[in-house]
């Protein structure tokens, strides 16, 4: 039989793909894609007669059933997803049905959007001397998060965060951080469509993050870094090499 590999393509830009998962595009026989989120240019490179297949309509049942089928086969299948597949994907839950049918798989990493988001925008999350944690969180929505980990609980740890899909609610994003006792004046970027064309690096400051979030209509695909200094040694550092990068670059 064929194997099926999960490839994390990274924020957008094509060209953030890993090498291997790059290449593994170009030798299978079938690439699906998340085509909302996964731009074209990113399987641009497979195989002539490869089928390729966007899968933004397709369930999961019918997902599987394709990948059985070319792996079956003895066909390699490119299951691509955006970002890092570890990270918000849906890959346990396929991995799951494909374990259960005994066909063998690989995840292949990719660059996920808090990472691409500090580097469009020269920002360290880590400070000397400061924080060294980083909490990947989101904020609760359709999808429950434990009350262990509610935003509010996570500021008090005055660690940097990259908060993932909760465009949504801005607002409760500053009040829940704000009440974790994070101070107003901390350094926070939001990141929109990071490594697509039209990608947009805003800096702000906690006290600020709704109003920026709202006056740039970032109401999705955007992702907020909240970048805590210790000391306003550390604090300079944030603004002397992130921001005033952001600055010299227009944004």
């Amino acid at each position: 039989m064929g194997k099926i590999y999960f490839i994390g393509a990274g924020p957008g830009d094509p060209e953030l793909i890993t090498v291997k998962g790059q290449r593994i595009i170009r030798e299978a026989g079938l690439v699906l894609y998340a085509g909302s989120l996964v731009p074209e240019a990113v399987i641009a490179e497979a195989r002539e007669d490869a089928r390729v297949e966007n899968s933004a309509s397709m369930s999961l049942e019918e997902t599987d059933r394709i990948m059985q089928e070319y792996a079956a086969k003895g066909d390699i299948v490119a299951r691509v997803h955006t970002g890092d597949p570890a990270l918000y994907g849906a890959v346990q839950e396929q991995a799951r049905l494909l374990r259960s049918a005994g066909f063998e798989y690989e995840v292949i990493p990719g660059v996920t959007s808090a990472c691409a988001a500090a580097a469009a925008s020269g920002a360290s999350f880590t400070v000397p001397g400061g924080t060294q944690t980083l909490i990947l969180t989101r904020m609760a929505g359709r999808t429950p998060v434990p009350e262990t980990e509610n935003l509010q609980k996570l500021a008090a740890h005055n660690s940097a965060m990259a908060v993932y899909l909760s465009a949504g609610n801005p607002s409760g994003i500053q009040e829940a951080i704000l009440a974790g006792g994070m101070a107003p004046s901390t350094p926070v970027i939001l990141g929109y469509r990071i490594g697509w064309p039209d990608e947009k690096s805003v800096p702000t400051t906690l006290a600020d993050l709704a109003e920026t979030a709202t006056r740039n209509n970032f109401t999705r695909q955007t992702i907020f870094l909240i970048l805590p200094g210790k000391d306003s040694d550390s604090e300079s550092l944030l603004y002397d090499s992130g921001f005033s990068h952001m600055f010299r670059k227009g944004i």
